[in-house]
């Protein structure tokens, strides 16, 4: 057996755990044409969610064909388009004859020219000539949907990090042009997702913006415990070790059920362990995760100033709400219930913190613990 368990990257097959219920659900959104928008703070799953159904219903639905975009390095409109097409070329094709073909087909108006990498069966890109603009976008926005009538399929296009075209010059109107194209596709579905949650919420949530009521909003939440200790403890047994039901949810209890950081501190434990997990085994492990972060987290604390480090101190010393109140600013030294406002902003702004409701949290539940510890808060 290879290694128990994966942090860092998607997870698939027996290392995805759970997510049983938003599984089906997002397969019922794919399967009848439901545009989904999924949101949630890092590293709780959203991409292996995406990921394992896509591949499911790529193995199982002949009739259905799921595309996944990263659209992380897009930097404007033109990186944009240029990913999207060649993407959803490559990704509905198999053939580098189809692809050549279908580009010029589909695409002929921007006189497109197609670079081959070390791979060319694999491997290739697409160059656009946007001189006719307005038209040209309309031809890469509706290429899923020519291509779903040529192949008389649906075609499902998920964007991971969708939030970066937020980052675009003129956002707004680019999102105009993005839902005005692809509300009125009858055969493609889009399901668009990624890590900055507050971007996210503003992006899908707020009544002003263009991909408001775009579709089915998923909030993730976080594992339960009692799926993730018979996870852990499954994981275990098949590498011939074994571990108890209350360390398992200890695991669980320490990283606050965060998804990423339940494998990641299972595997170290697992790695430290020859037969059977004790305490020490746990208390070391995760003091070695914590240090295998301690150099980020001082480059984080480094960058803020001293109201943002006083704030921190609040929320790992355990205020959970009344922020603004004098107790609490007189108490960590916050300035002014104006000046908590634009604290929390900035920390939202820069995801050390995520806010759900009245309440805040620290993203990363291992910083939150190195702060109390390093720092002695």
């Amino acid at each position: 057996m290879n290694q128990p368990f994966s942090f860092g990257i998607a997870t698939y097959g027996e290392l995805f755990t759970d997510r049983e219920s938003e599984t089906k659900r997002l397969i019922k959104n794919f399967e009848n044409g439901v545009n989904t928008l999924i949101i949630s703070p890092r590293r709780w799953g959203k991409t292996s969610l995406v990921h394992n159904v896509a591949r499911t219903m790529n193995a199982t639905q002949h009739k259905i064909i799921v595309v996944n975009i990263d659209v992380f390095l897009c930097r404007n409109e033109s990186d944009f388009f240029k990913l999207f097409s060649t993407e959803i070329i490559k990704q509905t094709y198999t053939k580098w004859d189809e692809w050549a073909d279908r580009t010029k087909r589909f695409l002929a108006r921007l006189s497109p020219r197609m670079s081959f990498g070390t791979d060319p069966v694999n491997d290739f890109s697409i160059s656009l000539d946007f001189s006719e603009r307005i038209e040209s976008e309309k031809d890469v926005l509706s290429l899923p949907e020519k291509i779903a009538k040529d192949k008389g399929v649906r075609v499902v296009v998920c964007i991971d990090e969708f939030q970066q075209i937020a980052e675009f010059q003129d956002s707004i109107s680019f999102q105009k042009k993005l839902r005005s194209c692809w509300q009125l596709q009858k055969n493609v579905t889009y399901c668009l997702y990624g890590s900055k949650m507050h971007i996210l919420s503003t992006l899908f949530s707020k009544q002003s913006m263009p991909f408001y009521k775009f579709g089915d909003v998923m909030f993730l939440q976080k594992i339960p415990t009692s799926e993730w200790v018979g996870f852990i403890r499954l994981r275990f047994e098949k590498t011939g070790k074994k571990i108890s039901e209350e360390i398992a949810e200890n695991i669980c209890s320490i990283v606050q059920n965060h998804s990423s950081y339940v494998q990641q501190l299972s595997y170290i434990v697992w790695v430290k362990t020859e037969k059977k997990v004790t305490d020490e085994i746990l208390s070391e492990s995760l003091q070695e995760l914590i240090e295998q972060n301690a150099v980020l987290y001082y480059s984080i604390v480094d960058g803020l100033t001293r109201y943002q480090i006083n704030f921190l101190r609040a929320l790992v010393s355990g205020i959970t709400h009344e922020y603004t109140s004098s107790g609490v600013i007189n108490k960590y030294d916050l300035g002014s219930s104006a000046n908590v406002v634009r604290i929390w902003k900035s920390l939202e702004k820069k995801e050390i913190i995520d806010i759900s409701g009245k309440r805040i949290i620290i993203n990363d539940p291992i910083f939150s613990i190195w702060l109390k510890r390093e720092l002695n808060f």
